[in-house]
């Protein structure tokens, strides 16, 4: 099993990198871009894998087997830094670090590489940190950012990028890989990779949480149930309801978990007060969890609303005659009585609500109830 083998539906990429990897075409930074669930960490990964591979053999690195693939893949190779943030950016301070570490030579592998699967998520001035360590690189530091679409990048940053395109790969791809790599029903893994729309992590998780699908199929079946003003403000209520709780429920345990893990590193007392040296540092991931929440609702809205966006993509799909197949199959009796009472412009324009809420949610500070309301308020 090589280090490609997770790529599904990839098949120029992976033949793109694989080259490169051989020596041909090789550069000192990558963009890797491609909608959510395309796989692009995954694809950078798999070529920092190969890149660093133990094997002498140029025809077989990225063999996933010695212990430079198994570490890179693990993330826990030396040389390979992973920069993802929970947070709503990546801070100057952080982008600072990168540029200390590309700096370094490799310690063990053949290149030092840094792989900042967030990069659409540094604003203008942080990205500007970047420019020089990727505009004169050292002679052994290569750089993957990861990005939905060049346009998230600054044009000075991308221009000195060697592009990697990624597609979100057929459904009965994901399916497959489901199969294969976790054992999943094939009839849950059709199903799951359908509804999450080849979003390889949420089709993952689909098959493997009952509650999940259950909630999924809640989201896709609100615009039933709109009747009037009333009704969709208890829609856009329970939709960030469900977005909150789902996040927080992940983040609560965790959050916990590393607060204690900093006491112990402190050496903080059982009980009483706090010294100020560590009350300051204990402060400081508080304020770091709260922004690490706040980018959790705010992700999880965003997938409630790609669920509830289905619907309607659907209901058009219906309108226009069922050129393709429909992501819902199984509302398909609902959606064809929902589509007869209503024109496809009007199903677009429903589309077009959603959209804009989710862009305002995922890049402005406004209040989500407020947002979704409005939306909600639009599909009636």
């Amino acid at each position: 099993m090589t280090v490609w083998e997770d790529l599904q539906g990839q098949a120029a990429v992976v033949e793109q990198l694989r080259q490169a990897s051989r020596g041909e075409g090789l550069t000192h930074a990558w963009l890797f871009t491609g909608p959510p669930g395309s796989g692009r960490s995954n694809a950078a990964k798999a070529f920092a894998a190969a890149l660093n591979c133990d094997q002498d053999d140029v025809a077989r690195r990225g063999c996933g087997e010695c212990p430079a693939c198994l570490t890179i893949l693990g993330e826990t190779h030396s040389d390979v830094t992973y920069v993802r943030t929970e947070k709503v950016t990546i801070t100057i301070d952080e982008a600072r670090d990168l540029v200390s570490k590309a700096g370094n030579r490799p310690s063990s592998g053949r290149w030092r590489i840094i792989v900042v699967e967030d990069a659409d998520r540094m604003a203008e001035r942080t990205t500007n940190v970047l420019l020089k360590a990727i505009e004169e690189p050292t002679p052994r530091t290569i750089w993957m950012l990861c990005a939905p679409s060049p346009a998230d990048v600054l044009v000075t940053i991308r221009s000195r990028c060697r592009a990697v395109a990624l597609r979100l790969p057929p459904a009965a791809d994901v399916a497959a890989l489901l199969v294969k790599r976790d054992g999943v029903d094939p009839v849950l893994a059709e199903r799951a990779a359908r509804a999450a729309q080849s979003h390889v992590g949420i089709a993952r998780r689909l098959a493997r949480d009952p509650e999940a699908r259950e909630r999924r199929l809640e989201t896709v079946r609100f615009p039933l149930g709109l009747r009037g003003v009333t009704a969709a403000v208890m829609m856009a209520d329970k939709l960030v309801k469900i977005a909150t709780a789902e996040a927080n429920s992940s983040n609560e345990e965790r959050d916990a978990a590393e607060k204690a893990a900093l006491l112990a590193t402190l050496g903080a007392p059982e009980s009483g007060t706090l010294p100020p040296s560590m009350r300051s540092q204990v402060r400081q991931l508080e304020e770091d969890q709260k922004r690490r929440a706040k980018r959790s609702i705010t992700d999880s809205l965003d997938r409630t609303l790609t669920d509830l966006l289905s619907f309607y993509r659907d209901v058009l799909i219906i309108q226009l005659g069922n050129a393709v197949e429909l992501v819902n199959v199984e509302l398909r009796g609902e959606l064809e009585e929902f589509a007869a009472r209503s024109a496809p412009e009007t199903t677009l324009a429903r589309m077009d609500a959603i959209n804009k809420a989710r862009q305002r949610i995922t890049t402005t500070n406004v209040a989500p109830l407020l947002t979704i309301e409005s939306m909600a308020a639009s599909l009636i």
